[in-house]
């Protein structure tokens, strides 16, 4: 099992034929993703050849939707052009739009978040900023290293791509159904929450890790939402412990405030939840392979 991408999936790349694009196209299609097209509308018509694999691009994810059945578009478009690639994508109705794309203005986030919800959130948005998601074994939605681990029981959300990886490789002897990388900007798509529930209801997740940074309050939000309505043990883990007080950390956006938005004070939350918190990567891992493996 797993969650929002699976062997199925039919992914296109909005932004294939740029640099990044194309060198993630390669090798998402080398972990097994089935990459069915690319969108540029200047290079409409053309093929680009990935050792042996022709993708047809296409003009616009309209076009790569009812040319190849995509329910999945991957986006690598430069930061000037994301929110029209995002708009464009949510108009097309496809079910899941990736942005890996960094650098993105708040208010671009802001307006195509807000515009996905007018049209009734029909596409999942994850993202912006963040490495993209990976169902181990199946597929390969952005720039996660696809040899880290293998398919196993664990699920994994992070609002962190490096510490994605570093979980996904310390636990990789169990294995994962799938990892989310949702991403730190101060707008985002899908949340914790939402995988948290997807987690939940998948049968093959026995775990959840749930990696999470200072600043905002998403994790004491998710921590109310475990309490309620989580059964699977879940393990924490918070960046920013060492953090000074009242500086802004990096691609969190975030400010630390009084208590509010501290590490400690999301720790102290998750652990109310019932979540084992762990003050390292590598502590949390700890506490994860004793729950599954005793």
């Amino acid at each position: 099992m797993a969650i929002f991408l699976t062997k199925d999936s039919k992914v296109i790349v909005q932004g294939m034929t740029g640099a990044t694009g194309m060198k993630h196209t390669k090798l998402m299609l080398g972990d097994g993703t089935n990459i069915v097209g690319g969108v540029n509308p200047r290079k409409a018509g053309t093929n680009v050849d990935f050792d042996g694999t022709e993708v047809p691009v296409f003009g616009s994810v309209a076009e790569a939707m009812e040319k190849t059945g995509a329910d999945v578009s991957v986006i690598f478009v430069p930061p000037k052009f994301a929110k029209a690639a995002v708009v464009e994508a949510i108009d097309a109705e496809i079910g899941l739009a990736v942005v890996i794309t960094e650098g993105i203005a708040v208010h671009d986030s802001a307006a195509f978040w807000a515009y996905a919800s007018s049209k009734g959130n029909k596409t999942r948005i994850i993202g912006p900023n963040c490495p993209g998601l990976i169902t181990p074994g199946q597929s390969n939605a952005g720039i996660i290293p696809g040899d880290i681990t293998k398919p196993g029981k664990i699920g994994l959300v992070s609002k962190s791509g490096t510490l994605t990886y570093q979980m996904m490789y310390e636990l990789r002897d169990i294995g994962f159904t799938s990892a989310v990388g949702i991403g730190g900007d101060p707008i985002i798509g899908t949340t914790h929450i939402d995988a948290l529930e997807a987690f939940e209801a998948d049968p093959e997740t026995e775990l959840i890790v749930m990696i999470g940074e200072i600043g905002g309050d998403a994790e004491e939000r998710a921590a109310d939402f475990i309490k309620a309505n989580v059964t699977k043990p879940v393990v924490g883990y918070v960046a920013g412990f060492t953090a000074p007080e009242g500086k802004t950390m990096g691609h969190a956006g975030a400010i630390v405030s009084g208590s509010s938005g501290t590490a400690q004070a999301k720790k102290e939350a998750l652990e109310a939840a019932g979540v084992k918190v762990g003050k390292t990567p590598s502590e949390t891992a700890r506490l994860a392979r004793e729950i599954l493996v005793g």
